[in-house]
């Protein structure tokens, strides 16, 4: 079984500072509000798994294992629109408790390399 290299994932949180993308690069956009009648920043369970970075990334990962989705080497995660993007860096840097094996699958295979 080959060894997979931890991928890079940097968080952009600020508007417009989406970061230049080539074709080993992965974009994720994290909405803050799915676009079913309530303001942003709301507590919504859809919005909720709509902004879980790690299941997101989880399935990112799967997909491509199973070639539903392009290969990547990193992966740029747009949460500009998330209200709060303490969470988002707090769960790729091992801060929030692992809940299930997708969590500890992305905190083995994916890394925190940076915020702008």
């Amino acid at each position: 079984m080959a060894r997979i290299e931890p991928i890079p994932v940097t968080v952009v949180t600020e508007p417009r500072r989406l970061l230049a993308l080539d074709a080993d690069t992965a974009l994720l956009r994290l909405p803050a509000n799915t676009g079913h009648g309530h303001e942003d920043g709301g507590n919504c369970i859809a919005c909720a798994t709509r902004t879980d970075v790690r299941a997101l990334l989880y399935d990112m990962l799967e997909g491509a294992k199973l070639g539903l989705r392009p290969a990547f080497k990193r992966v740029v995660v747009d949460a500009s629109a998330v209200p709060d993007t303490s969470v988002v860096i707090a769960a790729l840097t091992g801060k929030l408790p692992a809940q299930a094996l997708r969590d500890h699958t992305v905190a083995r295979l994916f890394y925190l390399a940076g915020a702008a």
